[in-house]
């Protein structure tokens, strides 16, 4: 047994000695003096680091009709000796009464252009254009899952602080990991995505966020909230991070809401707020059952901006069991040797939210189509 735990610690990681809060350079203490970043087409570049990471680009699509999907791709180092990409896809179930379309598949022949801006491998190409504004997405990797999407940004891409990273270490001049979040938070989407059972057209808006974990993630993070809110004026977009006891359990929290053409606020003065949460008995996390999202700071002219959302979660989406494909007893013993149970509980009320938005004391308020995210990992 002891053997086996060892083994397995040096590919999942152990529980690492507590640091404190100051081994953590947090990317809010860059936005004290820049509160966010626009992204430029360099900004989009693949970084491929040679050593454990793992590097993401997730689109979040709300189609006209109705239909939910994440499309994604993982691109991962273990320690700089072995590098794995997947490609995913979700088609949600909204109206929950069946499965969600769910297929995760392995690439092969993975390939990065010259400028490392576009990705291909065998059946997939994930494209930015010349503009630096639009990405195309061809995928027959899985006959049961044909994308085929284009996804262009309405408003500014953003990055909270200088650069969107949060550094960890307790040399901050010599940092041993990062989480970096950068947001595209409002695009059009056209094209399809073609099962066995139908064609579905995802005409609609869309959310594109590129993200990189530089170290083990459940070393970096022990918990996580997302929103994406969607409203036909306004993208609103939060993205929450709680670090292990490792790093003093320090929430980062960066966000922003947008308009077309028009960052109104993005920065890292904002909160999140599970106002009720139930037991569930399988993963033995507290489930939010209500969350309250609020955003505040300044908008480019200086006026004050304020904004929430807050409201009952409805019955929940899914449930991800993240280690459901170990092994059992490797997962029994993951939990007691890395302290990790991950689980993700996914959320989209058939009753609509508001975002409620204030602008130098003017008052907007508008109904939208919520997504929202809830991990447990630590």
């Amino acid at each position: 047994m002891n053997w086996l735990k060892s083994t397995l610690s040096a590919a999942v990681g152990t529980q690492e000695p507590i640091y404190g809060p100051d081994a953590i350079q947090s990317v809010a203490q860059q936005a004290q003096e820049t509160s966010h970043t626009v992204l430029t087409k360099d900004d989009l570049r693949w970084k491929a680091y040679q050593y454990t990471n793992v590097e993401t680009q997730t689109f979040y699509i709300i189609a006209d009709e109705g239909t939910l999907v994440m499309v994604q791709l993982i691109y991962s180092n273990i320690a700089g000796i072995h590098t794995t990409a997947h490609f995913n896809t979700k088609i949600f179930n909204l109206q929950g009464d069946g499965e969600h379309i769910w297929n995760t598949n392995p690439l092969s022949n993975i390939i990065f252009d010259e400028k490392m801006l576009s990705f291909a491998a065998d059946n997939l190409a994930i494209t930015l254009n010349e503009e630096g504004d639009s990405y195309s997405i061809k995928s027959t990797v899985n006959p049961d899952s044909v994308v085929d999407l284009k996804i262009t940004r309405k408003a500014p891409g953003f990055a909270a602080g200088k650069n969107g990273t949060s550094y960890f270490g307790t040399d901050p001049k010599n940092p041993w990991g990062s989480m970096t979040h950068s947001f595209w938070a409002r695009c059009a989407v056209e094209g399809t995505i073609t099962t066995k059972a139908k064609t579905y057209d995802l005409a609609g808006r869309g959310v594109f966020i590129p993200a990189l974990q530089g170290m083990k993630p459940h070393h970096a993070a022990a918990r996580w909230n997302f929103l994406n809110f969607q409203t036909p004026t306004f993208s609103a977009i939060m993205m929450e991070f709680t670090t292990p006891p490792s790093y003093g359990s320090t929430k980062v929290t960066v966000g922003g809401i947008l308009k077309d053409g028009e960052i109104i606020y993005a920065g890292t003065d904002n909160k999140v707020t599970h106002t009720n949460t139930e037991q569930d008995p399988e993963s033995e996390w507290p489930e939010p059952t209500s969350i309250k999202w609020e955003w505040s700071g300044k908008s480019a002219d200086g006026q004050d901006v304020t904004a929430e959302v807050d409201g009952p979660l409805g019955k929940r989406l899914d449930r991800v069991d993240v280690m459901g494909e170990v092994p059992g007893f490797i997962k029994t013993i993951a939990g007691s040797v890395a302290g990790t149970r991950p689980y993700i509980f996914q959320y989209s009320p058939k009753e609509k939210l508001s975002l409620k938005l204030n602008i130098g004391g003017v008052e907007t308020v508008e109904e939208g189509f919520l997504f929202s995210e809830s991990t447990f990992i630590s």
